[in-house]
């Protein structure tokens, strides 16, 4: 289980937070497949386990899959502010792709769809161009919320003696804000224009 602190500057207290990963086989695939009038994606976990989705194409990707649950407490008020269930897919030679449900502070559930691309633009993969983007929707699909951004991500391994730094400065193209991240082994630090920031503690 991954867990961290976490404060911003829009929170009323310390928060903690948890993430657990499932792995249901990296040895699944994704498949598309067209026969006549039945165009359907299946998402193969093993032998005669599958999940149908209806999709106009035709491919075969190698993927692999995994349940993602996170939590988060409020330590100020000691009541979860966010519960979020999502099933990821991880596919190598193209993105990772998440759809789940959300239970947030203000006791309303959600559904989000979210991907992200990396394009290596150094042949080592420390300097990467991401683009990111998730969509929200309500239980009855009325109101939704988009967001997408792109950033330019860069690790620099051993900055100096056992420290790690990575640096990702991106714009936020629904809001059209610029925002900047600076990871320093376990400290994390998001800000952007509009004044917003937290910071992040890997335990």
């Amino acid at each position: 289980m991954e867990t961290s602190l976490r404060y911003g500057g829009d929170t009323t207290g310390l928060k903690i937070h948890a993430k657990e990963k499932f792995s249901l086989g990296s040895n699944a695939f994704l498949q598309v497949q067209d026969r006549g009038n039945r165009r359907r994606i299946s998402i193969v976990l093993r032998k005669h386990q599958h999940l149908h989705f209806e999709l106009d194409a035709i491919i075969n990707i190698f993927c692999c899959i995994c349940w993602q649950l996170h939590g988060e407490l409020n330590t100020r008020t000691g009541a979860p502010s966010c519960l979020s269930a999502a099933l990821r897919y991880f596919l190598p030679d193209f993105a990772s792709v998440a759809g789940g449900v959300q239970y947030d502070r203000n006791r309303k559930l959600r559904y989000c769809v979210r991907g992200k691309k990396a394009f290596p633009v150094t042949t080592d993969g420390l300097l990467k161009f991401n683009i990111k983007g998730q969509c929200d929707a309500d239980k009855d699909f009325i109101q939704t919320k988009s967001r997408g951004a792109a950033e330019l991500s860069w690790s620099m391994l051993e900055f100096q003696k056992n420290q790690d730094v990575r640096v990702k400065i991106g714009y936020e193209v629904i809001d059209k804000v610029p925002y900047i991240q600076i990871r320093e082994n376990n400290w994390t630090l998001n800000a952007d224009s509009s004044g917003k920031w937290n910071v992040r503690y890997d335990l």
